[in-house]
């Protein structure tokens, strides 16, 4: 089996950091410091150069030390037998630079470094705690890291989705624009059929691979189930389907014009999450509730590791604070094998991790010293 892992990493200008450059380890990395030092601010470093992206903020400047005009991000990474050199540059009043092996790259779109990755953060709660969106952000990152395709899909889905929607409300007092919004549909009907259909079969995969994992973690007292909600007829026959997709979109024209927005589709999708046959939003207890987020977030590893043959990197930001003895030994043995990294104030949550292959960073004010083990 081929091994997924970051070399080494090197980013200046970046929050609160000047400069530096580390050599990580192929099997854990564990940082550790008080609040506030920044260890979310390296783990969103590595993040984006799976992603081009960060994970806490849509404003690239934020992310640029306040000091300065221009960040940097370069790591090298290795997948399986081939090796890349990702580069991201930021600056302050111009749009981010990515290069792959020194080559350019138009958009952060197009970015494929082969660099999968898998992240838990606290705020990953929201996923169950929050609205539909937070569910379907949960989508949308793990598919595109096994089908690049589906990221042109959504990207072109939105635009095409923010057009009829503007002609929605122009029009709202008009009831007859069905054939202005006809070429918008068709387009609609096709990219979302495709972007439905990627859903529901990952979702079925996560499904049985979460249910086995929350099973073992909560020793077989909990059934955990992922379901698909959709409000566009999913069958076997795509033509037919993007057919009834099309005629949905048609019949809801009037209570669309009422809005100003359109009711049908696949940004309107959601996940039902289940413990028991109960709903985890409603009668799930924190401590469940955080649980479910990090079955989803395992499975989500296991997913990746069956589909591309390589396990991703795995970011785990804050896992242990509020994680009993149990779950704390059932997580280290998961990731054992992982190129993984890990943020903690305690240095007791190293316990279980005693014979592992690990450095160990001590950071504090963003600057960093190294223990190796």
């Amino acid at each position: 089996m081929y091994f997924l892992n970051v070399e080494n990493i090197r980013i200046i200008n970046f929050r609160n950091y000047q400069s530096i450059g580390l050599k990580l380890n192929k099997n854990i990395n564990i940082f550790i410091g008080n609040n506030a030092q920044g260890k979310t601010n390296l783990m969103e470093a590595i993040y984006m150069c799976s992603f081009g992206k960060s994970f806490r903020t849509n404003r690239d400047k934020e992310i640029i030390n306040i000091h300065k005009d221009q960040a940097y991000v370069g790591a090298n990474i290795n997948i399986g037998q081939r090796k890349k050199l990702i580069e991201i540059k930021m600056e302050r009043n111009k749009a981010k630079r990515i290069r792959v092996n020194k080559s350019e790259l138009d958009s952060y779109k197009e970015l494929y470094s082969g660099l999968s990755v898998v992240i838990f953060t606290p705020e990953d709660l929201k996923i169950v705690k929050e609205g539909p969106r937070e569910r379907r952000g949960l989508l949308n990152r793990g598919i595109e890291q096994i089908r690049p395709v589906y990221n042109h899909n959504m990207s072109e889905y939105r635009k095409i989705l923010y057009q009829r929607n503007n002609l929605l409300k122009s029009n709202r007092f008009k009831k007859d624009i069905s054939s202005l919004l006809d070429v918008f549909d068709i387009q609609i009907a096709k990219i979302g059929t495709s972007i439905i259909l990627e859903r529901s079969r990952y979702l079925s995969i996560l499904n049985n691979i979460v249910n086995d994992i929350h099973r073992q973690i909560t020793k077989e007292s909990e059934d955990l189930q992922l379901r698909y909600i959709t409000n566009v007829k999913i069958l076997e026959d795509r033509g037919e389907m993007e057919r009834l997709y099309l005629k949905s979109l048609k019949n809801n024209i009037d209570r669309d014009l009422e809005y100003g927005t359109t009711e049908i589709g696949p940004h309107r999708d959601d996940i039902s999450m289940t413990i028991n046959h109960k709903d985890v939003r409603v009668y799930g207890s924190q401590g469940q509730q955080r649980t479910v987020v990090l079955s989803i977030v395992l499975s989500e590893v296991r997913l990746l590791k069956n589909e591309k043959g390589m396990y991703p990197v795995l970011i785990l930001d804050d896992v242990f604070s509020e994680l009993d003895d149990e779950r704390k030994r059932y997580l280290t043995n998961f990731f054992k094998d992982i190129q993984t990294f890990i943020t903690t104030t305690d240095y007791n949550d190293l316990k279980f991790m005693d014979n592992f292959k690990k450095d160990i960073f001590y950071i504090e004010n963003g600057k960093l010293r190294t223990r190796n083990n």
